[in-house]
């Protein structure tokens, strides 16, 4: 295994194949506090703590907007309605500056914490209030922690009937707390039980039969910055259609805040990688362009895509 990541390291850095310019890359930002990190999801996160990370959002955040206008790149924030609720100047600079604003619910609880009632309560609140921000429609969602999976389809009903265009909340791998491995790994029309709504789910690559999560977060600063590439080469070539989404937390390129106390394991995945994940960022900028999701979606709403039944309990592709 390792010589094979290190062989596809040196493939990233060949040129683009024929047809890679047909290849669209989503770049998409999760906006929320530190400490709701599903890694500290049972600790008790001490009051200041708390405050010290809602106050390093915005820095972290308008650095990041500072980073892609120098660039010229649009991308897609997906922001918590509570966090858009104390910090409106915010949101309102995001979208100022011609990115999308999409919900990424209300305050990070996973899906499996609501049912149907609770969460469009949930979902419908963080909407609203991104709406009444910008003026203009939120037309996607992203869960926290990648939380539609097939113990919570029920969630894909909900966001189509809300109105919402696009889901970004499955991850089609394996992981302890997330992922439906078998899901496709380009866009698909993903269906509850009874509607079906536009999945965007994060870049993956395919190595020895099995998908590698290269979408962003941990990955983005744990493994070799050439795997990225590598996956999105191989959505270039293999793609149907060609379409990656990454994303990655403003926290993640805040190397000055305060560490949670998280015992060894988890910090180590949490915080390795964060000193240098500003010039990464930098990097892979650079290596490729970039769209927005709602974008990419309204380009995809006439194709014919495959239909994935997320409510089946085992199984896969459905007739369209």
């Amino acid at each position: 295994m390792v010589t094979e990541l290190a062989r596809l390291e040196r493939v990233a850095d060949l040129p683009p194949p024929a047809g890679a310019s047909a290849l669209q890359v989503v770049l998409s930002f999760d906006v929320e506090e530190h400490w709701h990190i599903e890694a500290a999801a049972d600790l008790a996160v001490a009051p200041d703590l708390r405050a010290h990370h809602a106050e390093r959002v915005e820095p972290a955040t308008r650095w990041l907007l500072d980073l892609l206008a120098g660039l010229d790149i649009r991308a897609t924030f997906f922001v918590l309605g509570e966090l858009a609720r104390d910090r409106p100047q915010l949101v309102r600079a995001i979208h100022a500056a011609g990115h999308e604003v999409a919900s990424h619910g209300w305050d990070h609880r996973r899906v499996h914490h609501f049912d149907p009632a609770s969460f469009r309560e949930e979902v419908r609140r963080s909407k609203d209030t991104l709406e009444q921000l910008t003026g203009a429609p939120v037309v996607g969602y992203r869960a926290p922690t990648f939380s539609v999976m097939r113990r919570t389809a029920w969630a894909l009903d909900v966001l189509a009937e809300l109105g919402l265009a696009y889901d970004s909340s499955i991850y089609p791998v394996h992981h302890d707390r997330y992922g439906v491995p078998e899901a496709p790994r380009w866009p698909f029309r993903a269906r509850g039980g009874r509607h079906a709504i536009l999945e965007l789910p994060p870049a993956t690559g395919r190595l020895l039969g099995v998908n590698v999560p290269l979408g962003g977060g941990g990955y983005f600063r744990l493994l070799p910055l050439g795997l990225i590439d590598w996956a999105l080469r191989q959505t270039a070539q293999e793609g149907r259609p060609p379409v990656a989404v990454l994303y990655f937390h403003p926290w993640e390129f805040d190397p000055k805040q305060r560490r949670l106390p998280l015992p060894w394991l988890r910090r180590w995945r949490t915080y390795a990688g964060i000193g240098r994940a500003q010039g990464r960022l930098r990097t892979l900028l650079g290596r490729h362009r970039f769209s927005r999701a709602a974008d990419v979606a309204q380009g995809l709403t006439d194709a014919a895509l495959p239909t994935f039944d997320l409510a089946v309990a085992a199984g896969g592709l459905a007739p369209r």
